[in-house]
């Protein structure tokens, strides 16, 4: 539609996008729809939204509003303009503390807005799993339940009015109303029309609404009828808004009741032998007014168990092997009473017949969880549930329809098993994890939707365990909503006389359709295969990849199976906390975040951007700005790993169209360096001379703004140490043995003070020093990569056979012997290497765990900042530094809470992307490092780190084997 597209680009100063990539990364939600949009607008203001609004209202175009992009049932996709508003719209506009009120803009992230109220003892209590990128926006337009709805309730409990754009234009405000007189006199008449359908509906609200808590399909008629809501509701027209989807009207401003913040709590992991037991004791633990029972199975705990991230908390909570464990949670006030009734669940527990010493399905008990960081870290798993159940490697996942029915507490446990052999009747079974006290379970039968006969399969469970739900009283929808998913169901669950009504209020608000139609009423069918993200005939195009994805299903040896373990939910938009996906925190753009470059890689692969898509300038464009910093690696609860995926983008570009000299500068620096530090003066005039800066920039592409790393003369040379004790080699990466050399130095001083002898690697006679190939990958040079890991491994096979340590001292060097090396080599010595390759502060605390380490430290009383490299992180090696520098008395040390430093080897010194880079640094690690008094020591073990913090904060940043160096010199040694 170009006259929709030249309108706004001419009339708005925010992003546009027309493009097939942009288009292709807004198709999808975390729901297994794929729709493409007409296009995509990011206004800068609500202002610019209104106008892009009214455009495409002019061009005859419908309207999506979009926060996170995190639904779970396609409510977020559809053939319109999307109007994304988390980008800009994401301000607090008013807060009162006093009267525990704020005023927000729709694109607010729920954490970003808690994090703000935290000063002030407040939170917003609709505490969603996917808080860390849902926006209140998306949360009002879905009535969003949160893990503690038994205390606070849904989000139409807490929203107190909405000021919104309706489909004509008008500004409108929606709030709390006696009769249609009190509301304000431009939507008085629409309010007037809403009451009399409340009034003409009464009787079949009452009859045919479900008395559940967790009811969020339809729209909610009840708030236009005094009293029917549970018992308890005034009339609130901004009510009819929340749980509209976007379908009713554009929210602008956003009123919210607050909460004061939750203080000490205690945590029961009640442990059952059956899982019927478990949902049957649901009933009876409620009574103890808990503010939370959340639920995860034997399935989650197995899956979570094969997640690096999740390990160590499994193993601090779970007891012997449970079917399932209810996570009973006490927050009152008085700590006291959380521990009373701790006494008291223990207590229960065992009066309903459950004991550790019993058998089969009376097995169990309650592990209790005081521990504020233990609490913590579960909530983070048990948040991460869908995430964790979609981890599955197979074709076949976990799929979302059935999934958040809700159903008294009286009938869960007869409902679960009811519904687990309705599942075995179809071929499958279930995963069940979520929200026991409020009778509200996420299960989600494994289907492969590629296959017709799976897609039938969906079809006839929906059907009975929808009729089941309604045999029950309970409610279709209690949590995730309608969407494209269960809108269709609205009208057996409801009625034909509701669904109707529903029509009526639709077409009040929104009389020709603007606004995210196909939702909520008048819908699709839900298992419309055209909709789907694997329509008919979805294949992958077969390649030639360079890295084993033999671990995955599809084209490519795998890669296609790789990517399609991204399942939208989002984790990788998070803020703040983790590292992922360090380039979003700085752009907020949708293609700077795993999630928009796994989209990319999906649609390419499968032939759904054109021919070469894999190749193309858009796909440079869109993984331009990835770190390669190997978070989601760790961090992304299915397994993403996007910097080994980039690395078959560049190999793939390279293959089309070779080389840049920038690539080869970086790539090949290996290789040069012995010849560059035999004439450091001459490589060094680069940084000497103003024209030679920016002569190379438009050459190679190196920023003028950056200073390079200085060659020297003095190099680091080979060198083993005497003695008897035990064996350790020690691997000198490139960057650290031809510009660092001070770092072996000190490693090699250290451990030959702890009583090691340090051998050295060396590479055939006359050869150059050893390589791990790192700086080929970065830059797609695959081949090349390998046979320097080839060349590596090969003087390294003597003593990785025989069990001796290789340690390291540049995480991304040391690192890729773990990661990159066993996707390369498939030999038993490449997975021995893998298997025996350490970084320096690893090796030290493994040595001072198992009580072999003897080395003199003496006390360094001062304090030490530490910023962890993105791979240490990734490997969580973080704990392994940490207690490095822990080893010398009297050194305080504090970890910055920090995402990449941003310079990421050789993309902080890129012209393109040194902006970021720096932002990146500023988030958090500059200023922190800016803050520290001039004493205090700044410990960062990778080479591109220091040198961030050197040019972004003036400090010099060293290794931790030179802060151990110094606490062993004044140890006399």
């Amino acid at each position: 539609m170009p006259g929709l597209e030249r309108r706004l680009r001419a009339e708005l100063t925010g992003d546009v996008h027309f493009d097939r990539f942009t288009k292709g990364r807004y198709a999808t939600d975390a729901s297994h729809y794929q729709i493409e949009p007409v296009g995509v607008v990011v206004p800068r203001s609500i202002e610019e939204a209104d106008r892009a609004i009214a455009i495409a209202r002019a061009e005859g175009v419908t309207v999506l509003p979009r926060g996170g992009g995190t639904s779970q049932c396609g409510q977020t996709v559809g053939h319109s303009l999307v109007v994304d508003c988390s980008k800009y719209l994401n301000r607090i506009l008013d807060l009162d503390v006093n009267a525990r009120r704020v005023a927000v803009e729709p694109g607010i992230v729920l954490d970003e807005l808690n994090r703000q109220l935290k000063p002030h003892g407040l939170w917003y209590p609709v505490d969603i799993s996917t808080a860390s990128r849902a926006t209140i926006g998306g949360m009002a337009g879905n009535n969003s339940c949160g893990g503690r709805s038994l205390r606070y309730g849904t989000m139409r409990d807490n929203v107190l009015s909405i000021d919104a754009i309706l489909a004509d234009g008008a500004k409108a405000h929606f709030g709390r109303i006696g009769r249609a007189e009190d509301a304000p006199e431009a939507i008085r008449p629409l309010a007037r029309d809403l009451l009399a359908i409340g009034a003409r509906e009464k009787d079949e609200i009452a009859l045919r609404f479900p008395k559940v808590q967790r009811r969020v399909g339809g729209y909610n008629l009840d708030a236009l009828t005094q009293g029917s809501y549970l018992g308890k509701n005034d009339i609130n027209l901004a009510h009819v808004l929340v749980g509209g989807e976007g379908t009713l009207a554009f929210s602008t401003r956003i009123e919210l009741q607050l909460s004061p913040l939750l203080g000490r709590r205690a945590v029961g992991a009640c442990h059952f032998g059956s899982f019927y037991e478990a949902m049957n004791a649901a009933q009876y633990l409620v009574r103890l007014k808990p503010i939370a029972i959340e639920l995860i199975d034997r399935t989650m705990i197995e899956l979570a168990g094969a997640i690096p991230i999740f390990q160590p908390t499994l193993e601090r909570f779970v007891r012997d092997q449970p079917e399932a464990i209810l996570l009973v949670e006490f927050g009152e006030d008085d700590h006291e009473e959380n521990l009373r009734r701790m006494r008291e669940l223990k207590q229960l527990i065992g009066d309903l017949g459950f004991g550790w010493d019993k058998g089969g399905a009376k097995w169990g008990g309650v592990v209790e969880v005081l521990d504020p960081g233990l609490q913590a870290a579960i909530t983070d798993l048990r948040t991460s549930g869908l995430n964790i159940m979609m981890s599955m490697k197979e074709q076949g996942k976990p799929v979302s329809f059935v999934e958040d029915c809700a159903v008294p507490l009286e009938h869960l446990a007869d409902y679960t098993s009811r519904l687990t052999a309705i599942f075995e009747k179809n071929g499958t079974r279930g995963t069940w994890y979520a929200h026991a006290g409020s009778g509200c379970l996420h299960v989600r039968p494994i289907l492969n939707l590629r296959l017709e006969k799976d897609v039938h399969a969906m079809r006839a469970i929906a059907e009975e365990a929808f009729a089941m739900v309604r045999e029950y009283k309970g409610s279709h929808s209690g949590e995730h909503g309608d969407g494209l998913l269960r809108s269709e169901f609205n009208e057996p669950m409801f009625g034909a006389r509701l669904a109707r009504a529903f029509e009526e209020v639709k077409d009040r608000f929104d009389p020709h359709g603007l606004f995210n139609p196909g939702k909520v009423v008048r819908p699709s069918k839900f298992d419309d295969r055209s909709l789907f993200r694997f329509k008919p005939g979805y294949r992958g195009e077969d390649f030639t990849t360079r890295l084993d994805w033999s671990a995955w299903p599809g084209a490519g040896g795998g890669f296609q199976g790789a990517v399609e373990m991204c399942n939208n939910n989002g984790a990788c938009r998070a803020l703040a906390g983790g590292v992922m996906c360090p380039s979003y925190r700085v752009t907020r753009d949708e293609r700077d975040v795993t999630r928009g470059r796994a989209n990319s890689l999906r649609l390419a692969v499968t032939g759904q951007l054109g021919p070469d898509a894999l190749a193309s300038d858009e796909m440079v464009e869109t993984l331009k700005l990835c770190v390669s910093c190997k978070a989601c690696r760790r961090e992304c609860p299915t397994g993403v790993d996007m910097a080994r995926m980039k690395i078959e983008v560049q190999a793939a570009r390279a293959a089309k169209r070779g080389f840049s000299l920038h690539d080869r500068l970086v790539g090949w620096l290996p290789r040069y360096a012995p010849f560059a530090a035999r004439l450091p003066w001459l490589f060094n005039l680069r940084d000497q001379v103003g024209a030679f800066r920016r002569g190379f920039e438009r050459l190679a592409g190196f920023s003028e703004r950056r200073s390079l790393p200085q060659w020297r003369r003095d190099i680091w040379r080979d060198k083993s140490s005497a003695g008897e004790g035990k064996e350790v080699v020690l691997f000198a990466d490139t960057f650290n043995r031809y510009f660092e050399r001070e770092n072996l130095d000190a490693a090699l001083r250290v451990l030959t003070a702890g009583g090691y002898r340090v051998q050295v690697a060396e590479p055939a006679a006359g050869k150059r020093p050893l390589c791990c190939g790192r700086t080929f990958l970065s830059v797609g040079a695959v081949d090349e990569a390998r046979a320097e890991m080839a060349r590596t491994l090969d003087a390294l096979a003597p003593y990785v056979t025989r069990g001796v340590p290789v340690v390291g001292l540049e995480p991304s060097c040391l690192l890729s012997f773990r990661d990159e090396l066993p996707a390369l080599i498939k030999t038993e010595v490449a997975q021995a290497l893998s298997e025996n390759a350490l970084l320096f502060e690893e090796f030290l605390v493994r040595e001072q765990k198992a009580g072999r380490l003897s080395l003199p430290l003496a006390p360094l009383p001062q304090k030490a900042l530490l910023h962890g490299h993105c791979h240490q992180k990734a490997f969580a090696a973080m704990g392994a530094v940490e207690g490095a520098l822990r080893l010398v008395p009297e050194l305080q040390v504090e970890t910055v809470q920090s995402s990449c430093c941003g310079m990421a080897g050789a993309f902080g010194y890129d012209a393109d992307t040194i902006d970021v880079s720096l932002a990146m640094g500023e988030l958090s690690l500059l200023p922190a490092v800016r803050r520290a008094p001039a004493d205090t020591l700044i410990v960062a073990d990778g080479t591109s780190c220091r040198h961030q913090i050197h040019d972004g904060a003036a400090r010099e940043a060293m290794h931790v084997a030179r802060v151990l160096e110094m606490s062993v010199e004044r140890a006399g040694h």
